[in-house]
């Protein structure tokens, strides 16, 4: 999973970066509304944390632009706003959740991953896909009675493929999916990825689409 990080603390982002990478999240963080605007439309991430108090465009009135703009990209504000109304204010402007700071970083992380959960119409942790299963908060991956408990790269891998059934993905795609702005990604990483989830729970759990990408098989009716 992929999310941005819109905060101007240095403590606070950093600390934040570190814990998403230990959860298999990668973190892209910028520091001002304006940079977050700009590109939130050209990167697909699956959610946004929002500090509201940011220098030159607030976080509150990037939050309405987004809105404005009829952008479904799930957004959990972090603020040290402790007020009813900054809270009610955010969450009618659109936020899907408000966090006060401080916080437990472990509930903002479960937090996330109810929102997106939430997004994608799933009401539990569990993703199925005909005979694939995976857990989401432990990282369990099961097919055809195999299975693994796989490293963070590989599972948001084939979470992207299994909660898209049919859609062929590009290596490019993947990449942008998978890795942070400051991760160094080889030229074979995604093949070495496939290759791992193949030989642990069979080749048959992703396609190949020559010259093309790579998808996992729409389940028969």
């Amino acid at each position: 999973m992929r999310a941005l990080l819109v905060e101007d603390d240095e403590m606070i982002g950093q600390a934040l970066v570190l814990a998403m990478k230990d959860a298999g999240i990668s973190l892209d963080w910028v520091k001002t509304g304006s940079d977050a605007e700009m590109i939130i439309e050209s990167a697909g991430y699956a959610v946004a944390l929002l500090d509201l108090m940011l220098p030159g465009l607030s976080g509150m009135d990037l939050l309405k632009r987004l809105r404005a703009k009829q952008a479904q990209l799930p957004v959990i504000i972090i603020s040290a706003k402790v007020g009813v109304e900054s809270r009610l204010e955010g969450l009618d402007e659109g936020a899907d959740d408000y966090l006060v700071k401080p916080f437990d970083t472990r509930e903002l992380i479960s937090r996330l991953r109810a929102v997106v959960r939430r997004r994608a119409g799933q009401a539990s942790s569990r993703l199925i896909c005909g005979e694939i299963e995976l857990d989401l908060e432990s990282h369990l991956a099961s097919f055809r009675g195999a299975s693994q408990v796989l490293p963070p790269k590989a599972f948001s891998l084939l979470h992207a493929l299994v909660e898209t059934p049919g859609k062929i993905w590009s290596k490019e795609r993947l990449e942008d999916r998978i890795y942070g702005w400051n991760q160094e990604v080889a030229s074979n990483a995604v093949e070495v990825l496939i290759h791992y989830v193949r030989k642990r729970l069979g080749r048959d759990i992703i396609t190949n689409v020559r010259g093309v990408g790579w998808k996992v098989e729409i389940p028969p009716p």
